[in-house]
């Protein structure tokens, strides 16, 4: 990669946490008394927002809860593993201290919200790294479009072309791809059904486990 300018999603791409967002509906919506067609909606909010999931649970199973306390809830959830256990992927700070080295300017976008994001990169020692983070929360929208690329662009003040966005999932690939960002596709093992793909439209790609 000899890009100046780097934007890194986090969850399956910096930290190895995919997993445990993967069993959060289905562990959400157990503790609710849902049982049914769960990898259905499971599968079908993959590229959602934690508001969009919110919404969506609600409206599909009825649940007396707001949207705005369904999220809060699952956010407690997650805070835990944040806070306490959740690592990152062990080629991921050798990696962004070469970048540093050679001056790239980076930054975070992910669907989790700021807040979150900056707890567990700060506890995994690597906030320092980035100028900034940015949530698709605070976008009010997903990856599904380049809102949140862009703004990240604009912040860092550089073209499309002159940043490389990191991503583990082939939606989000597919969107930076398309709105003229240079990509490096990132090995997650919950995106392994997609890898092919992901390789075949990224720019490069790299394995951090």
């Amino acid at each position: 990669m000899d890009k100046q300018y780097a934007i890194f999603d986090m969850d399956g791409t910096l930290i190895d946490s995919m997993g445990i967002w993967r069993n959060l509906g289905r562990e959400y919506l157990t503790a609710k008394g849902v049982t049914d067609c769960l990898d259905e909606i499971l599968e079908e909010i993959r590229p959602m927002t934690m508001t969009e999931s919110a919404a969506l649970f609600v409206s599909r199973f009825s649940l007396p809860e707001s949207s705005d306390c369904v999220t809060e809830e699952m956010n407690q959830m997650m805070d835990t593993h944040y806070h306490k256990d959740i690592q990152l992927k062990a080629g991921v700070l050798s990696h962004l201290e070469q970048l540093r080295q050679r001056g790239v300017r980076m930054c975070v976008a992910s669907a989790t919200e700021e807040r979150l994001m900056q707890v567990c990169l700060e506890r995994l020692g690597v906030l320092s790294y980035f100028d900034f983070l940015i949530s698709c929360e605070s976008m009010g929208n997903s990856k599904r479009e380049p809102d949140i690329y862009l703004e990240s662009a604009r912040r860092l003040k550089a073209a499309p072309e002159e940043i490389a966005v990191y991503e583990d999932a082939l939606y989000a690939v597919q969107t930076a791809k398309k709105a003229g960002f240079y990509v490096i596709g990132v090995y997650d093992e919950e995106a392994d059904h997609h890898w092919d793909e992901i390789c075949n439209m990224a720019d490069e790609t790299i394995n951090f486990d």
